[in-house]
């Protein structure tokens, strides 16, 4: 056997070949196109000569990581929140459903979760983008004469989160620029700006139950503008968009030919009297990447299974995105196994009661807290129609006490014991947003406090001098 080092080359389906390390690479530089780098003869043996070393340790983070910032983490860990101790604490502020242990997912969903576990099938590795019986089933689950899927256009991912990181690294280059809804869910931010894509915020207007305002959201876009984010229902704000309204926004992304990230893990989660088609089902030639999950309709946000939904029109996407999105899905091994495996007895069997009954919990509370605070002076809540959160105005001239949302509900934590969180989390300031799920009492609580807090603080007409700057 000689004693020449090889260089083992990898592609997507296995090994790709052997080289030796004597021989030139087609650029001439010892760099395989692949961006393996080739050892010479001698490099296992002795250093090169004339190689600097490093004097001293001198590890830092990388640009990466210093780039990501999670804007609601920055505001909340740099409030002083500190409960009146006489009250015990409200959290209206935390996005998960399970929190206080009064809306259990259904025993159907527990069942497959056994199910799964007892079979001993999925303790293995699952392929990076899911089984593809489980594929076939979510295919089957939401595919529609409209928007037909089959388990090719599925990428399970570990959440919903992960589904969204994939769907705008596979269609984001750096330099590039996103359409992101304002006020709008943080992590689009988070994860863009930490690769090097420039985030452009379009409005969402309140006085129209929080539909999008197209003539802004169309000025934003530019040679570079590589996706449109959509999120409906929204969180924040608890809206959901009209089927006409989708269809607006829809003839702008045609227009600029922009393909579209819709966040749709709250969809189907909306009251009774609206309706939230999916944007793939109204939508003839824009190509979009439907983002979803089990977290929220299922109740289940710790179990971390989501996924993409392809839905290409007039094969814009093509087999390129495609494996662009597979080559990203093998950076980690993509969702939990066995939930993977309990994933088509979770959507075949859970009964429509469950639906029915979570859905009915989350507007009836939404009903007492949008009752409650829109006679309270100074406060303009907004009611929802689906998802779990409701917007809350602040007439922050009426509450001269308060520089802004931050420390209006900084002090309400102080006062009263209820944090809720303030929407320049958001980015969208003098709001703030509750979460509608906690038990009811809780609720009627949390709004006698919010209505003592602002009887309070609220003047008639403001005591500050600098008035005319507002």
């Amino acid at each position: 056997m000689d004693n020449k080092a090889y260089l083992v080359q990898m592609n997507g389906n296995g090994v790709h070949g052997k080289n030796p390390v004597n021989s030139k690479t087609p650029n001439g530089t010892g760099v395989t196109g692949s961006g393996l780098h080739r050892l010479s003869g001698n490099s296992s043996l002795c250093p090169t000569k004339g190689k600097s070393r490093r004097l001293r340790w001198d590890v830092k983070p990388s640009e990466m990581a210093n780039n990501t910032l999670n804007p609601i983490r920055a505001i909340v860990d740099g409030m002083k929140l500190t409960p009146n101790p006489d009250k015990p604490m409200i959290a209206l502020s935390i996005g998960d459903p399970t929190v206080f242990g009064n809306l259990p997912t259904d025993d159907a969903v527990i069942q497959a979760m056994k199910d799964a576990i007892d079979s001993q099938q999925y303790n293995g590795y699952a392929p990076s983008i899911g089984y593809l019986k489980s594929r076939q089933a979510l295919a089957n689950f939401y595919s529609s004469p409209e928007a037909p899927l089959t388990a090719e256009d599925v990428i399970l991912t570990s959440g919903c989160s992960q589904a969204i990181d994939l769907a705008i690294s596979v269609l984001c280059n750096p330099g590039d620029n996103i359409l992101v809804p304002c006020p709008g869910f943080s992590l689009y931010k988070t994860l863009a700006v930490s690769m090097g894509i420039e985030v452009k915020l379009y409005n969402l207007l309140p006085e129209k139950s929080w539909e999008a305002d197209l003539k802004h959201l169309e000025s934003l876009i530019d040679e570079r503008t590589s996706c449109l984010i959509v999120t409906n229902p929204s969180n924040p704000c608890g809206s959901v968009f009209t089927k006409e309204h989708i269809q607006k926004i829809l003839k702008v992304a045609s227009r600029h030919c922009v393909p579209i990230l819709a966040d749709e893990i709250y969809g189907n989660m909306v009251f009774p009297g609206c309706s939230c088609p999916s944007l793939a089902s109204l939508s003839s030639d824009v190509p979009i990447l439907s983002c979803g999950g089990l977290a929220k309709r299922w109740l289940v946000p710790g179990w971390r299974m989501g996924w993409i939904l392809i839905h290409d029109r007039n094969n814009v996407f093509g087999p390129a995105l495609r494996q662009g999105l597979v080559k990203l899905s093998q950076r980690i091994l993509g969702a939990c196994s066995i939930i993977q495996g309990a994933l088509e007895s979770i959507l075949n069997n859970t009964p429509q009661s469950f639906y029915n009954n979570t859905i009915g919990f989350l507007k009836s509370n939404s009903e007492i807290c949008f009752n409650e605070l829109s006679t309270v002076p100074g406060l303009n809540p907004i009611m929802p129609s689906g998802a779990m959160y409701l917007m809350v105005g602040i007439e922050m001239d009426h509450f001269p006490d308060f520089k802004g949302d931050v420390d209006f509900t900084e002090h309400l934590v102080t006062e009263q014991s209820v944090f809720c969180l303030p929407a320049s989390a958001f980015e969208y300031p003098n709001f703030f947003r509750i979460v509608v799920t906690v038990p009811e009492e809780m609720m009627v609580e949390a709004c006698g406090r919010i209505r003592e807090f602002c009887q309070r603080h609220y003047r008639p007409s403001s005591c500050n001098s600098n008035d005319l700057d507002h």
